[in-house]
C-alpha cells in the first residue's frame, strides 16, 4: 500500500474542507429558512374578512360583520377525509368559533 506525504496530504484535505464548508452551510440555511406567511385583508360595506396563511396553509380566518359579533374560522387540518366535509360538525372551510368574553 502506497502513503501519501503529510503536506499533499494536508493541502488535499484543506482542499476538500474549503470544497465542502459552502455546500454544507448552504443546506443548514435552506434547513432554517423562514416560512412564507401571507396575511390578507378583504373588506366591502358589510363584512371584513382577515386570513393568515403560512406555508401556504390557511392558520387563521377571521370574520368581522358590521352589524354582528365577529367569529373565528378554525380551519380543519390538513390530512382530514374530505367526505367528512358538511355532514360533521364542521362546515367546507372549517368549524367557526365565537369568542364570548374577551378581556
Amino acid at each position: 500500500m502506497r502513503t501519501l506525504p503529510a503536506r499533499r496530504c494536508t493541502a488535499l484535505f484543506a482542499t476538500l474542507l474549503a470544497t465542502l464548508l459552502p455546500l454544507a452551510a448552504a443546506a443548514q440555511a435552506a434547513r432554517t429558512a423562514e416560512p412564507h406567511v401571507k396575511q390578507t385583508v378583504l373588506q366591502d360595506e358589510s363584512v371584513r374578512i382577515e386570513e393568515l396563511r403560512v406555508r401556504g396553509l390557511n392558520t387563521r380566518l377571521v370574520v368581522k360583520p358590521k352589524n354582528a359579533a365577529e367569529y373565528e374560522v378554525v380551519p380543519a387540518p390538513g390530512g382530514r377525509d374530505p367526505s367528512q366535509g358538511r355532514l360533521g360538525s364542521q362546515g367546507a372551510a372549517g368549524q367557526r368559533v365565537w369568542n364570548v368574553l374577551k378581556f
